[in-house]
């Protein structure tokens, strides 16, 4: 019985000293994460899957570290294998646990990300389809996901606005012209086409708005999708009524942004990006790591700090389809400068989808002085805050 023991201890040992390395290097690679040392939190990540390849936490971090390297429209083989790896990673969770809704809503994510930066319009409505299955999986799995119904309405809004738009221009109508369509041929073409789209994105944006009364980013689609449908409508006075309803959402969704920032400032904005960049939202580390940390080679700078290192910075261009939805807001981007000054690395931390690709494309022309640490150039890791206020193009 002794010589039972004994086994039976030195067993349990054994798997108490495996679980404690899995989850060192579990820590190591959320110290990397949350320093944006992303490179580094892939190897010590997959070092913790390595060693306890069913627990969930080390692959969802895996993925996310992938996932945060993901540049959206560059096309380099390098990055289209980081989408790759970080799309595997995401479904090596699922097949751990298939209502995990951070690798869901990070995979609908993705896919809605590699849509906008795709210039084949067949592509990108099949990338955007395939976010739209995604997020109904998020809603399969937690019913009450307010982004997943608002990210629903907006690639609805994506999947119809090119059908739309190309009948205007066919028919010579000027943006700020009235409808409906004069043609009704057309008219009845673009219905049976896109009829059921348009309710069902009208719907998941009125859930949304259930979820939250105070979802003004849904209100601003909701007010582009009505105004756009108007076109559709078999009389002018039916267009107008719904002109109306799409101009009552505007000023409501108005009203709601003033409210907030009177209460102490707006809150990032919702939508297919998710937040913290589109990645999964991950758990505290485990344990505080026991070896010391290595001298770091990157800083941490604030962002008015590194304003006033600045020495080439592109405006952003205003998108116009955010325009023509009144939609405004910041994008707060998460970027690695280089010891030369460039941008190594860019993320979306916040912000809305339709303006984040415009702010992405023009910071990462910036420029700035090299910051020197003791006489040496490092790199730094730094925020950028890039504002859209309507009627400017910053």
């Amino acid at each position: 019985m002794s010589h039972l023991r004994i086994a039976s201890f030195f067993f349990l040992l054994g798997s108490a000293l495996a679980q404690d390395t899995w989850k060192t290097w579990l820590n190591e690679g959320v110290r990397a994460f949350q320093s944006a040392h992303y490179r580094e939190a892939v190897v010590a990540f997959q070092k913790s899957v390595d060693l306890s390849p069913t627990a969930v936490e080390p692959r969802l971090y895996l993925a996310s570290s992938w996932m945060s390297q993901y540049i959206p429209g560059a096309t380099s083989p390098e990055n289209i294998e980081v989408a790759g790896n970080a799309e595997r990673g995401f479904l090596a969770v699922l097949d751990l646990d298939p209502k995990n809704v951070p690798a869901l809503e990070s995979l609908a994510t993705l896919k809605y990300l590699e849509a906008q930066g795709t210039p084949v319009p067949s592509e990108k409505l099949s990338q955007l389809d395939e976010a739209r299955l995604w997020y109904l999986r998020v809603l399969e799995a937690d019913p009450t996901r307010k982004e997943a119904h608002y990210s629903l309405g907006v690639i609805a809004w994506g999947s119809w606005y090119p059908a739309w738009n190309a009948a205007r221009v066919q028919a010579g109508m000027r943006p700020d012209a009235p409808g409906p369509l004069v043609d009704s041929a057309v008219r009845a073409d673009l219905r049976s086409r896109y009829d059921a789209t348009l309710k069902d994105a009208i719907d998941h944006l009125n859930k949304a708005l259930v979820l939250d009364p105070q979802y003004d980013d849904a209100m601003a689609y909701l007010n582009l999708l009505i105004r756009e449908a108007a076109d559709l409508a078999e009389s002018p006075a039916a267009c107008r009524t719904m002109i109306v309803e799409a101009d009552a959402w505007v000023q409501k969704a108005l009203d709601t942004r003033k409210a907030k920032a009177e209460q102490g400032g707006l809150p990032a904005a919702g939508g297919s990006g998710g937040g913290e960049g589109g990645g999964a939202r991950l758990a505290r580390p485990v344990q505080s790591p026991s070896e010391p940390a290595s001298p770091p080679r990157r800083i941490t700078v604030g962002g008015n700090v590194m304003q006033v290192k600045l020495i080439s910075q592109t405006p952003p261009q205003y998108p116009g389809e955010a325009k023509q939805a009144g939609i405004e807001g910041e994008v707060l981007l998460q970027a690695i400068i280089g010891e030369d000054g460039s941008i190594v690395q860019l993320d979306v931390k916040s912000g809305h989808p339709t303006l984040s690709a415009a702010a992405l494309e023009a910071v990462r022309q910036w420029k700035y002085t090299p910051t020197l640490l003791n006489g040496e150039p490092v790199e730094v890791v730094t925020l950028i805050h890039v504002n859209f206020v309507l009627g400017t193009s910053k």
